[in-house]
């Protein structure tokens, strides 16, 4: 005798936590918000999102709380989501624009080889970093704290990590890392350009400021 199908039900994702991989469903009808972890959602190369209507299958954790499984978009809605923003295309050509111009400078003997290394080596990790903390957003494992992944960009990294950010999909919407990862840009850039600046230039400025 074959066993029937769980039944189905239909809601709408209420609340959608892209960074940490997890939602809630507002069931049609009422009653409680379901929860459902990103490992639930069925489609692949769509990412879920506040407003989806969705269909999924209720259960219960250890604590009776609703939960949903085989979570899946409506046929209609099951559009992939794009960034029309702009904003992907600009943070790669900024940072292969930072990297071509290290380049550039090494060339022309500006800049000492070892330094451009620095930060192919530092983006580089940075970028595998970014990596790591999304998959682990998404599994539910230990994340990367927002320090390294700042200071990582600090010490050189934050081509690669602006990459990351693009590629992955991750922290490029959290304002407040932003704010953070943008200014750890200008004081990398700002100690990079005082160090390629002759050494009367440094002393002028030094006195000036003095």
């Amino acid at each position: 005798m074959r066993q029937a199908k769980p039944p189905r039900y239909q809601g709408k994702i209420s609340s959608w936590k892209d960074e940490q991989g997890f939602g809630f469903i507002a069931q049609n009808g009422g009653g409680p918000s379901v929860f459902f972890h990103i490992k639930a959602f069925t489609e692949r190369g769509i990412r879920p999102a506040a407003g989806d209507l969705v269909t999924y299958e209720l259960s219960v954790n250890e604590k009776g709380q609703p939960r949903a499984e085989r979570v899946a978009l409506v046929p209609d809605r099951r559009v992939p989501v794009r960034d029309s923003s702009g904003a992907g295309s600009a943070s790669s050509l900024i940072a292969f624009g930072f990297l071509a111009v290290l380049a550039v400078a090494v060339v022309l003997g500006r800049l000492p080889l070892p330094v451009l290394g620095l930060y192919a080596v530092a983006s580089l990790v940075a970028f595998i970093a970014y990596g790591v903390d999304k998959s682990a957003a998404r599994n539910g494992r230990w994340r990367t704290k927002e320090s390294t992944l700042h200071m990582l960009g600090l010490c050189g990294g934050w081509p690669g990590a602006l990459l990351a950010q693009r590629v992955y999909r991750h922290k490029s919407k959290k304002r407040k890392f932003q704010v953070v990862f943008w200014f750890t840009v200008l004081v990398n850039c700002a100690v990079l350009g005082w160090t390629v600046l002759p050494a009367d230039v440094r002393r002028s400025a030094l006195a000036i400021i003095g």
